[in-house]
């Protein structure tokens, strides 16, 4: 627990200098971050990382997340442009290896970059907004406020199951915890420091609460599909990049659906 802690203050901190610098800087990190993330889910799914079909992977990923990042201007490309190419090669590359990279591999290389694409496509260009500073804040003080309360909640008081057939630690008390306290938090902070309207304040702190929970029990389902601890040991005491930003991956795109960033 105290490494937990203290790697995580430290990665906090660092992280919260990225988003503060806002630009290069903080793109820069997000290409990072999807980089290792789809590096990880790719060993998850045991698909060689670096093979043919890997770089087809990382690179429909990150056609995905490249005109969201501040340098995109220097290369245009885009997933349209290249998500039929990228599909057919793996098709064929499925044949050339005679299946024993087949069809389901095929499946999960496509789900993985765009699991991975999205999510951290919505989380970089939510920083590029006039007010991209401040929600980009508050949804992550969402988040981990979120995270916070459904592990001390779900710690005392927590009994009945939420969903024991993927996470058998987390409770419906906790769940409930963390959405308090993500509302609590958001609603301080903005009225506080911010001057975001209430009413997109508190739809942050919801879907944060709610969605963000969800996006950590996908990626438990992941784990628990691909039967491993954690997606990687990236980050001591907390295991790898998308041990970290499973609820970032489905809360900045449901943002985005409802035109919050």
């Amino acid at each position: 627990m105290k490494q937990r802690i203290i790697t995580g203050l430290i990665g906090g901190a660092a992280f919260l200098f990225f988003i503060y610098q806002g630009g290069a800087w903080y793109s820069l990190l997000v290409l990072l971050l999807a980089v290792i993330g789809h590096f990880e889910f790719m060993r998850m799914a045991g698909i060689q990382p670096f093979n043919v079909a890997g770089i087809l992977g990382y690179v429909l990923m990150a056609s995905l997340l490249w005109p969201s990042l501040a340098f995109s201007d220097w290369l245009r490309i885009s997933m349209p442009d290249l998500m039929l190419p990228v599909l057919l090669l793996l098709l064929i590359y499925s044949v050339l290896r005679k299946n024993q990279f087949h069809i389901e591999h095929v499946a999960l290389t496509l789900v993985g970059a765009l699991y991975i694409g999205f999510g951290f496509t919505y989380m970089a260009a939510a920083r590029n907004l006039p007010d991209g500073l401040m929600l980009t804040a508050l949804v992550i003080a969402a988040i981990w406020s979120t995270d916070s309360g459904a592990y001390f909640v779900g710690k005392a008081i927590g009994k009945r199951k939420l969903w024991p057939e993927i996470s058998p630690n987390k409770t419906v008390e906790g769940a409930l915890g963390g959405l308090a306290a993500a509302v609590l938090i958001v609603i301080v902070i903005n009225a506080c420091f911010g001057s975001i309207a209430f009413d997109k304040a508190l739809t942050i702190a919801l879907v944060a609460g709610i969605i963000g929970q969800m996006g950590d029990l996908v990626e438990s389902a992941f784990k628990r599909h691909f039967q491993v601890k954690d997606s990687g040991q990236l980050i001591p005491g907390h295991g790898g990049v998308l041990d970290r930003f499973d609820s970032f991956l489905l809360v900045f795109p449901v943002l985005h659906l409802l035109g919050i960033v």
